[in-house]
């Protein structure tokens, strides 16, 4: 098979959904000699934030010379983008030789992000990195991910989101999040509800992995001249973040104690840290393109991801918000869009092109009920067009709702081809 037909191959065993469980790349792994014995990892599990903390550390980490890949999911526009190795996306050549390895050896019920993450594992090791950061695809206990033995854990803020297979309270959606921890090994923990934190405290202490938590171990603060990042006796100021968004700072905070706790393994100069948070490249997540007309593209796709969007909008200037909004139907959608209804003037209701995607006319009605004028365009393409046409030079154009339509947006903007999976 040519690399098309490799990818069109490894997308149809999305048609076997998700299956929690570390059985099926368990053997994929052990019939392709077992690379992830190979790979010294940090897992980074939660629910919103993994890949900004992932970028963040995989930067710092390649600023401090060190060979580094980071293996993130879901993909914007291009399956490439999920394999990086010192961001840069691995070769065409590279990624077909490893899939067509792990499809050879894949058992016929393995799903697509098994598949993807054996790719992964394989590709890194025969790549030769010092260190691969690993983001976990959606829990953490039975995601495939976890089938790696890492030296430290990340897990970023956890809220509500795949209820349906991760449990329906955030007691138990910490309880599979915490499966990343391992024993001895230390956990960093980014800001949690109380209840989460006591959690994953418990999950930690009793396997004897030392947890470092935001707020306790660590924090940072915004200043006039950028980011000031504390650690006991530690500090570092003056930090300038490349990623957008008052979350980002405690993402990198989170990143830059990891960072610090690899030091038995790896060192990592002040210089490093500075350059590494600077430098990091995160496509999707308050991604603004100046235009005209100007579009801020962010992927917030759950109650929690659209409260801290609502936060950082506050920081950019416009006359009019014209959000265009697209989503899935097994997403908190309704409390999602409600956080931002209240800041839009116009709602441009958009269908990406995903199966599970909810009708535009469906957001366009909710939205209209709630007095927001409202319109539902064909699909994401004439969506940009309707909104680009209203569109006044002080205006700004706000997609969000789903990383599949930031993605699909982002390629309609920058060119190139879409390729739609989940996973």
């Amino acid at each position: 098979m040519n690399y098309n037909e490799t990818l069109t191959h490894i997308f149809s065993r999305g048609r076997f959904g998700i299956k929690p469980g570390l059985e099926r790349v368990t053997e994929i792994l052990s019939r392709i000699g077992n690379p992830q014995r190979n790979l010294k990892t940090v897992q980074i599990a939660g629910t919103n934030g993994k890949g900004s903390t992932g970028a963040f550390l995989s930067s710092i980490l390649t600023h401090a010379g060190y060979r580094t890949a980071f293996f993130s999911s879901p993909h914007l526009s291009r399956f490439s983008e999920r394999f990086r190795v010192n961001d840069a996306e691995l070769s065409e050549p590279a990624l077909h030789e490893a899939a067509e390895r792990v499809l050879r050896a894949a058992p016929e019920e393995a799903t697509f992000f098994e598949i993807v993450t054996a790719i992964a594992l394989l590709s890194f090791a025969e790549a030769g990195v010092d260190l691969a950061v690993i983001e976990a695809g959606m829990g953490g206990r039975s995601d495939a991910t976890n089938i790696v033995d890492s030296l430290l854990s990340i897990i970023t803020p956890i809220s509500l989101d795949h209820c349906e297979y991760l449990g329906n309270t955030l007691s138990a959606i910490a309880y599979e999040k915490a499966g990343v921890i391992k024993q001895g090994r230390p956990i960093v923990i980014a800001p949690q509800e109380s209840g989460v934190l006591s959690r994953l405290l418990a999950a930690a202490e009793a396997i004897g992995s030392p947890a470092y938590v935001y707020g306790r171990d660590f924090h940072a603060e915004s200043e006039t001249e950028g980011v000031s990042y504390h650690s006991g006796e530690f500090s570092m100021k003056a930090l300038t973040l490349s990623l957008r968004g008052r979350f980002q700072a405690e993402n990198a905070s989170s990143a830059i104690t990891a960072a610090k706790l690899l030091g038995e393994n790896f060192q990592v100069p002040d210089e490093a840290v500075r350059k590494g948070v600077s430098g990091a490249f995160w496509p999707g997540r308050l991604e603004l393109f100046e235009g005209p007309p100007r579009l801020l593209l962010d992927g917030a796709h759950n109650p929690a991801g659209a409260v801290a969007l609502r936060r950082s909008l506050a920081d950019f200037s416009y006359a009019r918000l014209i959000l265009l909004f697209g989503t899935m139907a097994d997403k908190a959608w309704h409390d999602t869009l409600m956080q931002l209804l209240p800041l839009a003037d116009i709602m441009v209701a958009v269908r990406p092109s995903i199966d599970r995607a909810v009708p535009a006319d469906e957001l366009a009605g909710f939205s209209s009920a709630r007095g927001v004028k409202s319109v539902a365009a064909a699909d994401v393409n004439a969506g940009l067009d309707y909104a680009s046409q209203i569109a006044g030079p002080d205006d700004l154009i706000l997609v969000t709702g789903s990383l599949f339509t930031v993605g699909e947006a982002r390629t309609l903007i920058t060119g190139g081809t879409f390729m739609p999976i989940r996973g």
